[in-house]
């Protein structure tokens, strides 16, 4: 696949992703999409689907192979791990389908030197979040 290719895939997921369609994020990945690949911005996928809550594109990335425990490198506030993202606003449908398919509940984002999901919930006020991260074995915290 060319490159004009995969860069209009990845911005018609993206798409599909802030718009909240799980038909059109499905329909991206069979058509070819990364579920891997980032925007320009570094931003991936995955990242954009758990901070936005959208835990059906989460579902549908990460059977589509998405790694759960990759970092997106996006600008400040588009950066860390994705099921970091989704704890700190509490989107619990989104850390489930993370949890599920085998995102670290104690992992620190910054490679290792930063907050941890169960800091995020914690901080944001989530303590069904939090609950959801401790029962998948979360135990750091600040």
């Amino acid at each position: 696949m060319n490159h004009r290719r995969r860069k209009k895939l990845t911005r018609r997921l993206f798409e599909a992703i802030w718009e909240g369609d799980a038909a059109r994020v499905g329909a991206a990945l069979r058509t070819g999409a990364d579920p891997n690949r980032p925007d320009r911005d570094g931003v991936t996928p995955l990242y954009e689907a758990a901070v936005n809550g959208r835990a059906e594109a989460a579902r549908l990335l990460l059977a589509a192979g998405a790694r759960p425990d990759t970092e997106s490198d996006g600008m400040p506030g588009a950066d860390g791990t994705p099921l970091c993202a989704a704890a700190c606003w509490g989107h619990t449908g989104t850390v489930r389908a993370l949890l599920a398919h085998g995102a670290d509940p104690d992992l620190r984002e910054d490679q290792g030197a930063g907050r941890s999901p169960l800091d995020w919930a914690l901080d944001g006020g989530h303590p069904d979040t939090a609950a959801l991260l401790r029962a998948a074995g979360a135990t750091s915290a600040l």
